[in-house]
């Protein structure tokens, strides 16, 4: 047997503002895949708090995010983490050979009601299920 640490995959989320999207995003992966992953979440132009309709929408599922706070992307960040999954921020992230990159569009809570922003945390949810099984082995 190998005494050797596997090193857990790192994925980090870029919107905007860092206020909606990418920190539901964050939130549910921290959630559903337990500490197998390392998860981030920055924002181009950050804003001053997390979204209040994305936090009663996460809140509804048993999360709670309203103690998070909205973060500067950095170079740094992006080196670090080995998936990057940007929403709608455009040519604003930068770009490492050798990561793998995905834009995930989904529409901006930003300024929407509780009714609005479910169904984009549902989609959220459902990618990230799908982004844990491409970045984890299956349990044996």
């Amino acid at each position: 047997m190998s005494t050797e640490t596997v090193k857990k995959p790192s994925v980090l989320f870029v919107c905007v503002h860092n206020a909606g999207r990418s920190q539901m995003a964050a939130s549910f992966l921290t959630t559903l895949a337990e500490g197998r992953i390392e998860v981030r979440s920055a924002g181009s132009q950050p804003a001053d708090k997390v979204n209040p309709a994305a936090v009663e929408a996460m809140a509804e599922l048993g999360i709670d995010m309203s103690a998070e706070i909205p973060k500067i992307l950095t170079t740094e960040a992006v080196k670090e983490s080995d998936v990057v999954i940007t929403m709608g921020c455009g040519d604003e992230c930068p770009y490492f050979p050798g990561k793998r990159y995905e834009d995930w569009v989904l529409e901006d809570p930003a300024g929407q009601g509780i009714e609005a922003v479910r169904p984009i945390r549902d989609e959220i949810k459902s990618r990230i299920e799908a982004l844990i099984e491409s970045l984890t082995p299956a349990a044996k």
